[in-house]
């Protein structure tokens, strides 16, 4: 079967179907919510509570050194260039509304509005006593404090970033490297396979680098159509990221991804795919582009709309899940079967994915045409317990191991 042919060892590149544009199906999930009492599924020797509930579309999680989490409550808002089929679709999948725009912080059974009036909000990153927030057109500063309940002031721009973007490509993700000398911020594409020109195409598909000293920046790689997970392979220390790849090339086109990150590095979009596999739409351009592109590190199938990425690095997880990658599938609409809709495990050795992808939490999909609910943002609380932003269902999944 294709799908086993997309698991195959992670040193292999995925054996790809031909593109054929005129199978894709548009199948969007309708979300029902959890019923009282019902959770997502983990392996034997895993506990799945109810960390939080009653939130506004949690997307994004950050959790700081005293144990705060900080959450990113924020939508895709209402388009109206949309046509009424696609906005019925995207209502009728919780994708549309109007958003919070904040950032909330948990603390024990407190809950407080930490930020708000935020430009859609969604990555956040502390370096020393600044915190860094990214919104769909900028990343801003504010002064921070250990232990404040709520940021002061509108925050200081120091990046401008291209807004919005194609099917959710408004998020703006942030990572500090271990010294916080360096911001890593990544911007999704502004179309699904530079469609409408390349002009709007500046800045996006790529992970910028700003230096914290200087506020000076550069696209640090490139090629990359929508990056969203960032997190550091601890036993490597490469910069990793997980891709949504393009759509409407069929049920098994393109491979999500999770891959290492090179300085200079291009990944194809939106020419190529998986190094030199032209796309249709783009044939003939850029050959100079294609003939460089970078096999990703590890496919994770088509249409998973892979977002959230976080390594084990507490030692609280069973052996098997040391330095392994958790990743976050908010799950597919052009595929004409259900995928993602659930938090991946890929295990990890010597810096490099060493098994296939597997299910660590499930249980969203209801059945053919419903969803209770769909993950996004996965991060390591300060226990060790494995949290899991689940904007569909409102809620925040907590996961220990027994």
């Amino acid at each position: 079967m294709l799908l086993t042919l997309l698991l195959l060892l992670p040193s292999e590149p995925p054996k790809l179907p031909p593109p054929d544009a005129g199978a894709s199906v548009k199948k969007f999930a309708k979300v029902i919510g959890w019923p009282a009492g019902k959770t997502p599924t983990a392996p034997a020797g895993f506990k799945v509570t109810l960390f939080a509930d009653k939130l506004q579309s949690p997307r994004w999680l950050t959790v700081l050194p005293n144990g705060d989490v900080l959450v990113a409550e924020a939508k895709t808002p209402p388009k109206a260039d949309l046509d009424a089929e696609k906005r019925a679709q995207m209502t009728k999948s919780k994708m549309m509304g109007e958003p919070a725009n904040r950032i909330t912080l948990l603390r024990g059974g407190e809950r407080h509005v930490f930020a708000e009036k935020l430009n859609l909000p969604f990555g956040m990153g502390l370096i020393g006593d600044t915190l860094y927030v990214g919104t769909t057109d900028a990343v801003l500063a504010f002064d921070y404090k250990p232990g404040q309940l709520k940021l002061e002031g509108a925050g200081r721009r120091i990046m401008a970033l291209p807004a919005g973007g194609y099917n959710n490509h408004w998020t703006r993700n942030l990572l500090a490297n271990t010294t916080g000398t360096e911001l890593y911020v990544t911007v999704g594409s502004a179309s699904n396979v530079g469609e409408h020109g390349m002009k709007e195409e500046e800045g996006r598909a790529c992970i910028h680098v700003i230096d914290t000293a200087t506020k000076t920046h550069r696209i640090f790689a490139s090629g990359l159509r929508n990056p969203v997970g960032l997190a550091w392979q601890p036993q490597s220390g490469a910069l990793w990221t997980a891709v949504n790849e393009r759509d409407e090339l069929g049920d098994e086109l393109v491979p999500d991804y999770i891959t290492s990150v090179k300085d200079g590095g291009f990944y194809g979009w939106p020419y190529s795919y998986f190094g030199q596999s032209v796309d249709p739409r783009r044939q003939g351009e850029r050959p100079d582009l294609v003939a460089k592109a970078i096999v990703p590190d590890f496919a994770l199938g088509a249409h998973t709309a892979s977002l959230g990425l976080a390594f084990e690095t507490a030692g609280r997880f069973p052996q098997k899940y040391a330095g392994g990658a958790f990743i976050g599938q908010h799950g597919s609409w052009n595929r004409s079967t259900f995928s993602g809709y659930r938090v991946a495990f890929v295990p990890f050795k010597d810096g490099q994915p060493s098994g296939p992808a597997e299910d660590f939490l499930s249980g969203f999909i209801a059945n053919a045409d419903d969803v209770y609910g769909r993950p996004v943002g996965v991060a390591f609380a300060k226990d060790g317990a494995l949290l899991v932003a689940d904007d569909a269902g409102n809620c925040i999944w907590r996961v220990e191991a027994r």
